[in-house]
């Protein structure tokens, strides 16, 4: 096992989780036995990558800020990295939503299969559109309101607080620069070995990810919804899929335009990181390893990937947004209704506007999915149509926005002349 590349363990554990179940849920005590005692390894597998997701963001930016040493340098690679982060998902959008409009998912369901979903899965959709309501009612500046934390120690308490560390962590590190450089020397010094730690924190972390990926998976298996309802949503899902499958092609064509690296010099480079966010179903959680590999595997520049993929787990959503757009018109199709074109570039727009807003951890597209179907006037009670395929869903559209992440880190990077 230890002779395998760290891709090759991790997807043999999926396998192997995938298989396991499988067999044991033939058995009536198999389920309970795999929730019970295979589940809490994936649980605790989980937990510690996100354990650190925050002194790895906290350590990591203010280090590659501090050593940029120049403010002008900073401005050029967030206009970069914002830039492209919002034109891939722009780019994701349009693509579901061809898709969805070409394939026409929605008019396979039948109303019996509809009614069955809807009354099924009723409670889950009224819980997201409850989050989603709290969010529709705030002020139109509340996002920009939500950026600036009051206080930076409860902002670390909560990975869905992202953006608010990475906020507190790019002024700490601008104002590290401003300072006489012997007053901030020790400071920056602290912050250097803090990040060293981590990484290494990360290394021991890995050992155990074969193993935390097929608990995972098994308890996927266990936990899934009947058979039946998955072939009743099967076309809808191939459609993500699909268009997920198109947004990596896309990436590995930015990257071999922009970089001239290979798709399988990129693909080698962040399969593992693919792997486990397709485990997870968080970019948060896949952030140490997406850095890890990025920075070892794919030549690009420390300083560079401590900024542009602490803002990608956070902001940049391609796969999410590709998802809600397919999931959107899905649902209204179900429902007869048909959308203008009117309609559909408004979903474009609230898509691209809510992935910004969306917290990297599994579920949260779901609660941004609310705001897309109110803007353009689909019924939410139509999100219960979809939680029964939601999670495998999750995991792919994860994957892509992991992969997103580290090809426009490797575009900046060669921007800025930082990609070896």
């Amino acid at each position: 096992m230890k002779k395998l590349a760290l891709h090759w363990q991790i997807l043999l554990g999926m396998i192997l989780g995938v298989v396991f179940a499988i067999v044991l849920i033939q058995f009536d005590w198999g389920k309970q036995i795999i929730l019970d005692w295979i589940k809490p390894f994936g649980t605790i597998f989980i937990n510690l990558l996100k354990l650190i997701a925050v002194p790895l963001i906290l350590a990591s930016l203010i280090k590659g800020v501090s050593d940029l040493k120049d403010i002008s340098k900073l401005s050029k690679m967030g206009g970069r990295t914002i830039g492209l982060y919002l034109l891939t998902t722009v780019f994701a959008v349009s693509i579901g939503l061809v898709i969805v409009n070409i394939v026409k998912p929605g008019s396979y369901l039948s109303e019996q299969t509809r009614q069955e979903l809807v009354d099924g899965y009723a409670n889950d959709a009224n819980s997201k559109i409850a989050s989603a309501e709290k969010q529709k009612e705030a002020g139109p500046l509340q996002a920009l309101e939500d950026i600036v934390p009051s206080n930076i120690i409860g902002a670390s308490a909560d990975n869905g607080n992202m953006l608010q560390v990475i906020f507190f962590a790019l002024f700490f590190g601008i104002a590290l620069i401003l300072v006489p450089h012997e007053v901030g020397a020790p400071v920056k010094a602290f912050f250097d070995g803090f990040n060293e730690v981590i990484l290494k924190m990360i290394d021991i972390i890995m050992l155990a990810a074969p193993f935390g990926v097929f608990a995972l998976l098994a308890a996927l298996v266990a936990e899934s919804p009947s058979i039946d309802l998955f072939q009743a949503l099967g076309i809808y899902g191939l459609c993500v899929v699909f268009g997920l499958i198109i947004m990596i092609g896309v990436y590995l064509l930015i990257v071999y335009v922009f970089t001239k690296r290979t798709p399988s010099y990129f693909l080698n480079g962040i399969s593992p990181a693919q792997l486990l966010a397709f485990s997870t179903s968080s970019s948060a959680a896949t952030l140490p390893v997406t850095m890890e590999r990025v920075v070892d595997n794919l030549g690009v520049d420390d300083e560079v990937a401590s900024f542009v993929l602490p803002i990608g787990a956070t902001i940049n959503m391609d796969g999410t947004s590709l998802y809600q757009a397919v999931a959107a018109v899905f649902i209204a199709q179900a429902f007869g209704m048909d959308l203008s074109f009117g309609v559909q570039l408004g979903i474009i727009a609230t898509a691209t506007l809510a992935s910004i807003g969306s917290a990297a951890v599994p579920g949260a597209g779901m609660v941004m999915l609310v705001i897309v179907l109110a803007q353009a006037g689909i019924p939410e009670a139509g999100l219960a149509l979809i939680f029964a395929i939601d999670r495998p869903l999750d995991m792919c559209r994860t994957t892509v926005n992991v992969t997103g992440d580290a090809a426009v880190s490797m575009v900046v990077a060669k921007s800025v002349d930082k990609l070896t």
